[in-house]
């Protein structure tokens, strides 16, 4: 009866992983079922116990870690926001109401992020955000 119980438990935390995410229930889960192997094989209760933590401990321990570091990657920038801190030449007067920047060998609408600024034809901007497809620049030094 015994292995019956560390094996639905087993089958419960596992199934909960899927909801949390976190590896951890999962770690738990494995360490239930290999206290419901002991538990089949006739050992004593204190031993099917001392087989859950231990799995489960060593599970969180040492494959938790991994399993994070292969399955979660960092934040990568795509599309717009792959943009933002590029730097651009200034192609026709940009001011606060428009004008025309090459990014990466493409013309862009652009304005300016300070109203006041005014970037004549030649001059590197560094693009500050995308606001639909205007790009907000501000002057290089």
């Amino acid at each position: 009866m015994a292995a019956v119980l560390w094996l639905v438990a087993g089958f419960v935390l596992i199934a909960a992983e899927v909801l949390s995410g976190g590896f951890v229930l999962i770690m738990l889960g494995v360490g239930a079922l290999v206290a419901a192997g002991f538990a089949e094989l006739g050992a004593q209760p204190w031993l099917d116990v001392t087989a859950f933590a231990g799995t489960s401990l060593a599970l969180t321990i040492l494959a938790r870690p991994l399993l994070k570091r292969r399955l979660y990657t960092e934040h990568v920038p795509t599309n717009v926001e792959a943009l933002v801190g590029d730097k651009a030449i200034v192609v026709s007067t940009v001011d606060a109401h428009g004008g025309k920047i090459k990014l990466r060998g493409e013309l862009w609408s652009a304005r300016t992020l300070v109203e006041t600024e005014v970037l004549e034809p030649g001059r590197t901007v560094r693009v500050m955000n995308v606001s639909g497809a205007t790009a907000v620049v501000l002057g290089e030094p």
